[in-house]
């Protein structure tokens, strides 16, 4: 298995939570990687300024690296980015943290096949167990709050929560929704938690 790698890091709690569940196994992560807009300048899908991104990474103690992209050139631009930083941290594979979706996976091997990097999934699991692991992430310590929502399933009023018990308990009764909300219905940004150390 790979044992120096870069994470597509997005702030939320599945990258986070899959930097942890590296950290666990021995996976070296030598930096981060993040998808950046070239003409708003947010991060691609969580839409969180690269202050916020450079900040949470120095609290986790790791480097992060921008990929500045467009919808149109996102692959050739991650690959580009990825062949600088594999000489740059001697990298041998490229970590995500997408969670049951398969379109997501071959999408990420794709990419991490381009630039001769081992693919890792250390959150990879069954949809039927996203509850628990989203229970999981709250008794692990981490702490993270609701940054973006998908209003068509999920209310706006949600905006600003944070991830907690009462917040599973509600999840719940939403039957369409991923608990972890792995098809976009909910983002979060994460801000303490054992991988943190600052």
């Amino acid at each position: 298995m790979a044992t120096n790698v870069a994470l597509s890091f997005s702030g939320g709690k599945d990258s986070c939570l899959a930097l942890y569940e590296l950290q666990q196994n021995g996976v070296h992560v030598a930096c981060l990687v993040t998808t950046i807009w070239d003409n708003n300048k947010k991060s691609v899908a969580h839409e969180q300024s690269v202050e916020k991104l450079k900040q949470q990474a120095s609290e986790l103690n790791i480097p992060i690296e921008f990929v500045v992209t467009s919808f149109n050139t996102y692959m050739d631009d991650f690959v580009k980015k990825l062949t600088e930083l594999k000489k740059q941290y001697d990298l041998d594979g490229l970590a995500f943290g997408d969670i049951y979706i398969e379109g997501h996976r071959e999408w990420g091997e794709k990419l991490a096949e381009n630039v001769a990097l081992q693919p890792l999934y250390p959150l990879w699991n069954d949809r039927e167990n996203m509850l628990m692991m989203l229970q999981q992430f709250v008794n692990l310590g981490f702490q993270a709050k609701v940054i973006k929502i998908d209003e068509e399933k999920l209310p706006i009023a949600w905006l600003g929560r944070k991830i907690d018990q009462s917040f599973i308990k509600d999840i719940q009764k939403y039957l369409n929704v991923c608990p972890m909300g792995e098809s976009g219905e909910y983002h979060t940004a994460v801000y303490d938690g054992p991988i943190f150390k600052k």
